[in-house]
């Protein structure tokens, strides 16, 4: 339920609350003062789509806040809380959460839920379990077949909405495996010319039989073999001065000597340098010994292995060419056989699939013949709970009904749900969307959320001229019915007839004053000679007509308003 609204440079209104509560209220006010406003301002905090033209004339932005009064537990506040909100506790199991939307004039908007910033979705998400809104709009939805369709599973309650999830998952199913199968069918030649080039690729790969990093390996190898005599020339050179094959003098018989020197000496000091230089003679030895190895290995080497390495690497160049790099290649070899076993297995595939297709084919029929029972009986009980409100609602000869008849399947089923009508004794059923006017078909939207609130209770329901098109005895039924609905759930109702806010427990009116440049309204509440003023002016255009005032008084008895 909603508590209060503020509202605050939007459109003409520059400051307004609105105290509502529970029960009936209604919101009247002369044309262009700005009832439409707070309809405006509702729809921003149920998070629908801001324009950025709400915003008063001269002002930077607009804010629109609200209270709610919401049950401390379950789904309103735990979407709150995940928000990141809070909510303040009232202490009767219920708590109050505040609901915040502001929009500037360059068409940004920000949301706050619970005092949190939020986005716009969270309201929205919020909006379908806190608020019912209905205006000229959606009385002209009603006549769309989804918009039908939506009515009826909403009074079907949970059979049908179970039978419509059950729809769903198996819908969802079906869907995925006949995409599945008609991408694969269709992309069946293109996906052999994939398996070939790819058989083709990795016999290449296999054939080479790279290794990893061996291009590197090879190009060092190559580079050595190119300089080999160079490189003999300075390993040799170097060999020999670690140790020479004739009497020259070489690093180990020069350090073998420093060390005899050292040894023959008495002064313990020098102990340390006749350790170092053995370790120096060690070094040099196995030094010695490598440069042996290296030159042993380039001897082994010739002309023929530097021939086969370079025929080596530009096997593996092919390779880098067609693949950017060799662990490129080497990963296409598990990557590619992986993808070539799904490849090969096209046929197989196709034929598992159409054999999964047709299970869930009859199971989503089973499921959709569940469903359309499921509406079908619901529709038996929508039309004949309706025609009894219309006849409360000064239609006593209209006659409604709710048919179910196939239609192609969609996520929705496999129904196609049309609301007929037949208004007056003699009257064929039509479609409502061609058989009802302007007035017949408020009326009608009425009635169906007054038989859908019995089945699919919602706290709060808003009204935008839902009396547009009637008056006299059938706007008073109107008003009795709105009353009525009132008494399970919270109705707000913009209105322009009296015979609909006499029914009403709260009546506020949108009051326009203006300065000569700028228009502002306001907000205020109506009891007493007030309440029975406007109520003159919304009968006669005059407020303080006698006659206007007596059936104003008249209306209010009749109501059983207080005035």
């Amino acid at each position: 339920m909603i508590e209060q609204i503020h509202l605050h440079d939007l459109g003409v209104i520059a400051e307004a609350t609105l105290p509502l509560g529970p029960g009936f209220t209604a919101i009247t006010g002369e044309t262009g003062a700005g009832k439409t406003m707070v309809v405006t301002g509702l729809s921003l905090l149920l998070g629908r789509r801001a324009d950025s033209g709400a915003v008063r004339a001269g002002a930077a932005q607009a804010a629109v806040d609200g209270v709610w009064l919401v049950p401390e537990t379950g789904a309103v506040a735990d979407r709150a809380r995940e928000a990141g909100g809070d909510l303040e506790p009232t202490g009767d199991g219920r708590a109050e959460l505040y609901l915040g939307r502001t929009l500037t004039t360059e068409g940004r908007s920000r949301a706050t839920v619970g005092g949190r910033n939020a986005p716009a979705a969270v309201l929205a998400e919020l909006a379908d379990d806190l608020v019912v809104m209905h205006g000229q709009s959606d009385q002209l939805r009603l006549r769309s077949a989804s918009a039908q369709r939506d009515a009826l599973d909403r009074f079907g309650g949970d059979p049908v909405a179970e039978a419509l999830t059950a729809y769903r998952k198996r819908f969802t199913s079906w869907q995925a495996i006949d995409r599945e199968l008609t991408d694969l069918i269709a992309q069946r030649d293109a996906r052999a010319r994939e398996a070939d080039d790819l058989r083709a690729l990795i016999a290449e790969i296999e054939q080479t039989d790279p290794q990893p990093g061996e291009d590197e390996q090879l190009a060092v190898r190559a580079e050595r073999l190119a300089n080999m005599e160079e490189l003999r020339v300075i390993a040799a050179t170097a060999h020999a001065a670690l140790s020479a094959d004739d009497d020259r003098p070489d690093v180990s018989s020069l350090i073998g000597e420093v060390r005899r020197q050292l040894e023959r000496a008495a002064d313990p000091a020098l102990e340390e340098f006749v350790d170092q230089a053995a370790d120096i003679a060690y070094r040099a030895a196995d030094l010695a010994t490598g440069l042996s190895g290296y030159l042993a290995d380039l001897d082994e080497s010739g002309p023929q292995e530097l021939a086969a390495v370079e025929e080596r690497r530009a096997q593996l160049t092919a390779l880098v060419r067609r693949h950017g790099d060799l662990a490129t290649a080497i990963d296409l070899l598990q990557t590619g056989s992986a993808r070539l076993v799904e490849l090969d297995d096209d046929s197989e595939r196709i034929d598992r699939l159409s054999a999964q297709r047709e299970s869930e084919a009859s199971a989503l029929d089973d499921a959709a013949a569940a469903l359309t029972a499921a509406r079908v009986d619901a529709a038996a009980r929508l039309g004949a709970a309706v025609t009894a409100e219309l006849q409360a609602l000064a239609m006593p000869d209209a006659h409604l009904q709710v048919t179910v008849e196939p239609a192609p399947g969609s996520v929705y089923g496999r129904d196609e749900v049309a609301i007929l009508l037949a208004p007056h004794p003699g009257a064929q059923l039509r479609p409502v969307a061609r058989g009802a006017s302007g007035g017949e078909l408020s009326r009608v939207m009425l009635a169906i959320e007054v038989v859908i609130a019995g089945t699919d209770p919602v706290p709060t329901f808003v009204f935008d001229e839902v009396d547009a098109g009637i008056g006299g005895a059938a706007a008073i039924e109107v008003g009795r019915r709105l009353a009525r609905l009132a008494e399970s759930a919270q109705v707000i109702a913009v209105t322009h007839l009296a015979q609909v806010a006499a029914f009403a427990g709260n009546h506020l009116t949108v009051v326009k004053a203006s300065d000569g440049t700028v228009t502002a309204s306001s907000v205020r509440r109506l009891v007493g000679e007030d309440r029975e003023a406007e109520m003159a002016r919304l009968l006669s255009g005059l407020a303080d007509s006698d006659a206007a005032l007596t059936h104003a008084r008249e209306l209010l008895a009749t109501a059983g308003a207080p005035s």
